[in-house]
């Protein structure tokens, strides 16, 4: 007998993807089919994939062309799944001509000819393309405009900016720049937002009410009333609104989430989170509405991972901080202390100091250290008292998790449903924390620091 074996990704089966399994089949007696898996989709830089996996294996099924499917999950696994399964001839289509040669050590390789003219990159590019605009300054919305060329169904609509450095560089990338707010809610269907804090329940609330889908980046809100106020106009209009914290797309973190929830290093008890960066701080230097406050910087990024650890539901919280301007409530450093019933959460998050950016999560088993800077991380470490039981897990990062979070927008807003990478209630206990610290309460200074 002899045993064909072909892998793709097969997203949006079309009649090429049937064509070439046909193909394939008459090649031998039984045909092997490897759907990869969207992790591996992710490491090909195929990041907009519009089916998930089991959606995928279930259209190949659906042909009946496949004897035996498949799961391609890690680089090099051809070779090993040629031999596990004895195949004879390896094949796939004429655009890969040249690139699995390597494999004629194993077996017979053959490369088919596509059907012209249809492709799914060309289908998911036919679809529409959703218009995004985007509003704020500083560097991260440069790199929004960046990873957006990356993303099938997306192109960006403008920029409102008023700020001169950032207005430059969208005009030398060919972007068209406003400082008008309600031009640029004209142009899109969706907005980012990544303007200050205090102004993004303005910005969010009137984009809702124009129709449009909301990305923003957190905090949303500095008040927990606003934050209920805007869930519940998206809610009514029907729209997508999520808050942007790209860590909480990123594989590496995802599957830590999910390693966490086997046992693997027993009951939690304690999440130590660290995020800061050193900014050259001054008294004399006043501060402008375009800095964000440590809280606000650093604070929803150190929080996530204790609320998707630990829950939202913790039994109380102290929140120590040093104001380097007393009026404005600008924080160089501040740290939060959160007792759960039978675990503590501690995050410490600075612009004016310089401290290991890790994350350190302890077990009853063993524990999961994830070093700086962890929201960026590729991989982690399983550690245990016995040093043989380690293990590192590596796991791609494209464009700091950006990318990733842009497609969960777009496949949100053409669902229909709110993705679930950053819960609600976990986006609740963060703005509840921002308006704590705001408020003064459970709130402690660190005296003559500054």
């Amino acid at each position: 007998m002899t045993k064909v074996i072909t892998y793709g990704t097969y997203d949006l089966l079309h009649y090429g993807h049937i064509r070439l399994l046909e193909r394939a089949k008459a090649l031998g007696d039984y045909l092997i089919v490897g759907v990869t898996s969207d992790d591996f989709d992710k490491a090909r830089g195929k990041i907009n994939v519009k089916q998930s996996l089991l959606e995928r294996i279930e259209a190949v099924k659906a042909t009946g062309l496949a004897d035996e499917i498949i799961i391609e999950e890690y680089e090099g696994q051809k070779i090993d799944d040629i031999r596990r399964y004895g195949a004879d001839i390896f094949t796939v289509g004429s655009d890969w001509a040249g690139k699995f040669d390597y494999l004629k050590e194993y077996c017979t390789v053959i490369y088919l000819p596509r059907t012209e003219g249809v492709s799914s990159s060309e289908i998911r590019t036919a679809q529409h393309t959703i218009r995004l605009g985007l509003v704020g300054e500083g560097v991260v919305l440069s790199k929004y405009v960046t990873e957006c060329g990356f993303v099938n169904g997306l192109s960006i609509a403008g920029v409102c900016t008023q700020n001169p450095i950032t207005e430059a560089e969208m005009t030398s990338r060919s972007i068209f720049t406003t400082p008008s707010y309600a031009d640029l809610i004209a142009r899109c269907e969706a907005v980012y937002v990544v303007s200050h804090p205090s102004r993004h329940y303005d910005h969010v609330r009137e984009a809702l009410f124009q129709g449009k889908h909301v990305l923003c980046e957190s905090p949303i809100v500095l008040k927990s009333s606003e934050l209920s106020e805007l869930f519940w106009i998206a809610d009514e209009q029907g729209l997508t609104f999520m808050e942007a914290i790209k860590t909480a797309y990123a594989t590496a973190y995802y599957r830590l989430l999910l390693l966490l929830k086997s046992g693997s290093i027993g009951k939690i008890v304690s999440v130590d989170v660290t995020c800061t960066s050193l900014k050259v701080l001054s008294n004399e230097m006043p501060q402008t509405d375009q800095d964000w406050s440590s809280i606000c910087a650093w604070g929803p990024l150190a929080m996530l991972p204790i609320f998707q650890i630990l829950g939202t539901d913790y039994l109380d919280k102290t929140i120590t901080t040093c104001f380097l301007d007393e009026p404005a409530r600008f924080d160089a450093f501040t740290k939060v202390d959160f007792l759960y019933h039978n675990a503590v959460g501690t995050l410490k998050v600075g612009k004016g100091i310089k401290s290991e950016g890790e994350l350190i999560i302890s077990g009853t088993k063993g524990y999961i250290y994830v070093p700086a800077p962890w929201w960026k991380t590729d991989y982690f470490e399983i550690r245990y008292e016995k040093q043989s039981e380690n293990r590192r897990c590596f796991y791609q990062l494209d464009g700091e998790g950006i990318r990733y979070e842009l497609v969960s927008f777009i496949k949100s807003i053409e669902a229909k449903t709110r993705n679930e990478y950053i819960g609600r209630n976990v986006t609740e206990a963060i703005t509840k924390v921002i308006e704590s610290f705001y408020e003064g309460n459970a709130l402690r200074k660190i005296e003559g620091v500054y």
